[in-house]
């Protein structure tokens, strides 16, 4: 169980095929649709899917990279590699990383991307939770 406090925001929603930009980038990514004043980001924090908390890196926003105008949240499961879509998936963000930024192209993206992954391991390492069960909220 997490303590609800250290909660930032969450959301909620059935995860949709979108262009499957974050595989063809090696970062599958669960796409929810989000309310337009969902704080945008990157932040650490889990996924639920059918009771159960997954460590999680979280984008929220426009892909200001690829020109994208439409605001979502991409939720890349760490370890995770079972298909969900059409599933109810409750994102809980727990700890911002960083601002969304535009990229000059996919490379430093992606250089980008390994960055926020390692900072997403080493803040569940130092929790000591690779994978918690339970229900929040």
């Amino acid at each position: 169980m997490m303590n609800t406090q250290s909660v930032l925001f969450s959301f909620s929603g059935a995860v949709k095929k979108h262009l499957r930009r974050g595989t063809e980038l090696g970062y599958p990514t669960a796409n929810i649709d989000v309310e337009p004043k969902t704080p945008e980001g990157i932040f650490v924090g889990f996924a639920q899917i059918d009771e159960v908390l997954y460590p999680s890196l979280i984008f929220v926003g426009k892909a200001l990279t690829f020109d994208e105008h439409d605001k979502k949240a991409e939720i890349y499961i760490l370890d995770f590699d079972t298909n969900i879509y059409g599933k109810e998936m409750k994102v809980i963000c727990i700890q911002k990383i960083r601002d969304n930024m535009k990229f000059e192209n996919k490379e430093a993206l992606i250089a980008q991307m390994h960055d926020d992954e390692r900072q997403a391991r080493e803040y569940f390492n130092n929790q000591s939770s690779s994978r918690m069960r339970g229900s929040i909220l």
